[in-house]
């Protein structure tokens, strides 16, 4: 009641002082809050050895988001010495055995690429599809991957782009560009530049350079949406703005067949663009 401040005023150092009352008593949920509150310095002084202390204390009595988040600290190296992506795996499995995704997706992550266990894409491939299946985004991203690349599964592009698009429907944005991708080469999805165009705009929002270049691209050229060079313009200057070194060349290229005008209008877009994402990339 006192971290959530409901029935009397939000005090975390009050919080803290019940939840050790409880922890000392071998309360395992009090054990992870506290554990907590060392990590983020919220009404103690932070002590990311502290927050080991009593994350292990949980895990040890079976708390799933306590194991999870002692599996983060063995893999950051926060608050144990030195890092170990071996121990990571340990308390990241046991966290992913009792259905926990995020340690699930975890897990994938350390058996695609071989950091405390042996590489096995097989192996990554049945834990990402474990959390992609509870609806985390990450996992949904890297399964379609994995059917993309054909790494652990028989390459599949029909179901990868159904994986893509769980995870583009959440706000993924690589998983919305390669989605546009998709549309545009009709790889596993009929070929729809208008469709293309949708997906890579949603990433080129949320300020994806390559997404960027594309929708710069199709402005350009006219796929899927009417030329506009002075949109084609705005796209390529803001993926370029980032370092898209193929957006640069485009804008060089494309500022040869526009006015001075158009140029200006361009670049006040890309400005006003920039105000407007204040979070993005650019």
């Amino acid at each position: 009641m006192y971290v959530l401040g409901e029935g009397v005023p939000e005090d975390y150092a009050e919080a803290g002082r019940w939840f050790r009352s409880a922890a000392d008593q071998g309360h395992a949920v009090a054990q992870y809050n506290l554990g907590l509150m060392y990590s983020n310095g919220d009404g103690v002084p932070e002590d990311h050895a502290e927050a080991v202390r009593w994350y292990r204390l949980a895990a040890d009595q079976g708390h799933a988001d306590a194991q999870y988040v002692l599996g983060l600290m063995y893999l950051d190296g926060e608050g144990v010495l030195p890092e170990d992506d071996a121990e990571a795996v340990r308390w990241f499995r046991l966290a992913a055995e009792q259905g926990h995704a995020v340690a699930q997706y975890n897990l994938a992550i350390m058996y695609a690429n071989g950091d405390g266990v042996p590489e096995d894409d097989a192996e990554a491939v049945r834990w990402f599809r474990l959390a992609a299946e509870q609806g985390d985004a990450r996992a949904q991203y890297f399964l379609g991957l994995m059917y993309v690349l054909g790494e652990g599964v028989p390459e599949d592009y029909a179901e990868a782009g159904r994986w893509y698009r769980l995870a583009a429907d959440q706000g993924h944005a690589v998983a919305q560009y390669n989605l546009g991708l998709m549309y545009s080469n009709g790889d596993g999805v009929p070929e729809d530049d208008a469709e293309a165009v949708r997906w890579y705009r949603l990433a080129a929002e949320q300020g994806l350079a390559e997404a960027q270049s594309n929708l710069g691209l199709m402005y350009h050229y006219g796929e899927g949406v009417p030329e506009d060079h002075v949109l084609a313009y705005m796209w390529y200057n803001l993926a370029a703005a980032q370092g898209n070194e193929i957006a640069q060349e485009n804008k060089d290229i494309i500022e040869e067949e526009m006015t001075r005008a158009e140029i200006a209008e361009a670049q006040r877009l890309s400005r006003e663009w920039i105000e407007a994402h204040p979070s993005s990339g650019n």
